[in-house]
């Protein structure tokens, strides 16, 4: 039974190390390594923006949950995802970060920050959030990997943890952002065809295009109390208009402002390439954001025999990250089974090459040679960089492997305290010249401050059941206050220097931009 997924498996990994091989005999100094040497084109930049986007987590545990707890209503956030964190993302922040980091010669989130407000002060914080808060989101996605490794294989969670670090390690360690980016848009491939034939068979498993009006009356009585489940617990417990709401708006408007994100930005080759993107990332983000969620929706066709193996040790309440799965194993076929396994490795790999990344360069490039050794050779440099990744893979795996209690509401918190940090400043530095490094530094306050604020003292007065139920909110809020804060604080604060304004700005260049 478990041939074909453990063929296709073994199959998966030797691409990547064929592809990790070939990047490492590419990648020459620290932009090749971290940039792809800015030669990368629209549709391999856009569909690897998709994968770091989507990981494991939207398929089983946000698709499972909200289109249980929402029913068709959970489609709205694979569509705003698409209009705003796909389109819309690209044609406001694309050209934009390509060019202004180009004339300040920025490759990261905190060098931009750095160079565009004249302080380095700005450079240590950012680098440091980014560094702290991404850790715990890329130890869960190597966690949840493991686990789905040892449902589908039988072998020990610890073990597959283990093998799955080293294969990621070697891929990114040895072939940079060159091999990851080639490697995130096979993945991105297999994703988008197994999102499509996942869709089309569960609907033809449970009845074609009847199946869907079916789905909306199932939720309506499950909505109004008329269906409970075999062991006497109510079979739906809808969640509020104002956390459904905050799941959109967080889910859309986050990664506006997560460095990992951002840095699909500064890779591309051509910034007349940037509308490409954006049609790119709308569909790709479409397709897989809707067939997730409306997989999820369909979840309340599962016979009521399935939905009792839902039900967790409590008896009183389903574990709906069990939902999804259920589902995919009584309406797929064995080989699109397999095909789904190697579509949620392929996000979550995706999405953890990408934190990979960009946290190792808060370490290697922001501060290792901002600060502690300015003046080596690239070669120097791209050694520290691949050290520096490994690093933060094995504090990841260590994490994983040990799995404190605190990983999982730290997880939660860091998407709002990343974003509510970044988004605000970075957007007013791209657009606003009256943007003061004062104003921005109360805005990044304001959003890491908000954020951990409201989720830890929902934490310790209600628990962590409540406190990750209302994550979101609290995300959204860290999200929204640092656009008051930025400019109100940049009225009355010193401008930056108008050379460098000028220069950010391009007013003095009369050159044509590198492509």
């Amino acid at each position: 039974m478990l041939e074909l997924p453990f063929i296709l498996t073994i199959l998966f990994f030797v691409m990547l190390l064929v592809i990790a091989a070939w990047g490492m005999g590419k990648t020459k100094n620290i932009d090749d390594f971290f940039l792809g040497g800015k030669t990368l084109g629209p549709w391999i930049l856009a569909i690897s923006y998709g994968t770091a986007y989507f990981s494991a987590v939207v398929f089983i545990g946000f698709a499972g949950r909200y289109g249980w707890q929402c029913g068709m209503k959970s489609l709205l956030v694979g569509v705003f995802n698409a209009l705003v964190g796909g389109l819309l993302a690209w044609l406001v922040l694309g050209y934009r970060t390509r060019t202004m980091t180009q004339r300040l010669g920025a490759m990261t989130m905190p060098e931009f920050f750095s160079k565009r407000f004249d302080t380095n002060g700005l450079k240590i914080i950012t680098a440091c959030i980014a560094f702290l808060f991404l850790i715990p989101y890329s130890a869960s996605v190597f966690a949840g990997l493991g686990y789905l490794f040892e449902k589908v294989f039988q072998i020990d969670m610890n073990v597959a943890i283990t093998l799955i670090t080293i294969i990621t390690g070697i891929y990114v360690v040895c072939g940079g952002y060159k091999a990851a980016a080639r490697i995130d848009f096979i993945q991105g491939l297999i994703m988008f065809v197994g999102a499509v034939l996942m869709t089309l068979f569960v609907i033809r498993y449970f009845g074609g295009s009847e199946a869907l009006s079916e789905t909306v009356a199932r939720y309506t009585e499950r909505l109004d109390g008329q269906t409970l489940l075999p062991a006497g617990q109510d079979a739906i417990r809808p969640i509020p208009n104002l956390v459904f709401w905050s799941v959109v708006f967080m889910t859309s408007l986050a990664p506006w402002g997560l460095p990992q994100m951002v840095h699909k930005y500064y890779a591309i080759k051509d910034p007349a390439d940037i509308w490409r993107g954006s049609i790119i990332a709308l569909v790709f983000a479409g397709v897989i954001g809707c067939a997730a969620y409306l997989t999820g929706a369909m979840t309340h066709l599962l016979p009521q025999e399935v939905l009792l193996e839902a039900v967790d040790k409590s008896g009183q309440a389903l574990d709906m990250n069990k939902l999804v799965p259920l589902m995919l194993v009584l309406a797929l076929p064995k080989w699109l089974l397999a095909l789904i396994l190697i579509l949620v490795l392929s996000a979550s790999m995706s999405t953890l090459s990408s934190l990979v990344l960009v946290s190792s360069s808060a370490v290697g490039i922001d501060l290792y040679k901002g600060y502690a050794a300015r003046g080596r050779s690239d070669r120097h440099y791209l050694w520290a960089m691949r050290i520096l990744s490994a690093l933060f893979i094995l504090i990841s795996y260590l994490i994983a492997l040990f799995n404190p209690a605190w990983i999982v509401p730290l997880m939660s918190l860091s998407w709002g305290a990343v974003a509510g940090s970044f988004l605000s400043p970075y957007l007013f530095g791209l657009y606003c010249r009256s943007t003061t490094k004062l104003g921005v530094y109360a805005g990044m306050w304001t959003g890491l401050l908000t954020a951990n604020g409201i989720y830890w003292f929902l934490f310790f007065r209600y628990g962590s059941s409540t406190a990750g139920a209302y994550s979101p909110v609290a995300a959204s809020v860290a999200i929204v206050l640092p656009f008051l804060v930025v400019p109100l604080v940049s009225c009355v604060t010193p401008p930056v220097r108008q050379e460098t304004i000028a220069r950010a700005f391009g007013d003095h260049d009369e050159t044509t931009l590198e492509s």
